[in-house]
């Protein structure tokens, strides 16, 4: 075997057109901006732990002898929590006349959930304080 009769087919089967480097240029581009994009999820939103924000919503629906207040609550942290128990209490004059109670079984990362509470007096007599009490971490 003569190395000059093989040398030119090994050297055009190695070289690579211009259509090639480009378009292993875009795939390679692509995949280094994926494998940043999370790895910078990973490091804001990891060792966050949860940030709930419960807000009720101002407009209190009346059935005769009831009242139903609507309220959203919002995960803002990185973590997700689960259980999370929201607690209503209704006070007149300093007093607590009534509370409710929910559980919510998870809540993820930027997820929103909503809900209502029901009170037999009307809250717009008095204070209303909704809040969240617990979560645990899954």
């Amino acid at each position: 075997m003569n190395d000059t009769d093989s040398s030119p087919q090994v050297k055009q089967k190695l070289e690579r057109s211009p259509a090639e480097w480009t378009t292993f240029s875009i795939a390679l581009l692509i995949l280094a901006a994926i494998v940043g994009l999370i790895i910078y999820k990973w490091v804001t939103q990891q060792n966050r732990p949860p940030v709930l924000s419960v807000t009720p919503n101002p407009e209190i629906r009346e059935v005769p002898g009831q009242y139903y207040v609507p309220f959203s609550i919002t995960n803002t942290g990185g973590e997700t929590a689960e259980s999370v128990q929201v607690i209503a209490e209704l006070s007149i004059n300093g007093e607590v006349e009534e509370s409710g109670e929910q559980q919510i079984d998870f809540l993820a990362s930027g997820e929103k959930e909503e809900g209502a509470f029901v009170f037999s007096r009307d809250p717009r007599e008095g204070e209303l304080n909704i809040r969240v009490a617990s979560y645990k971490l899954p």
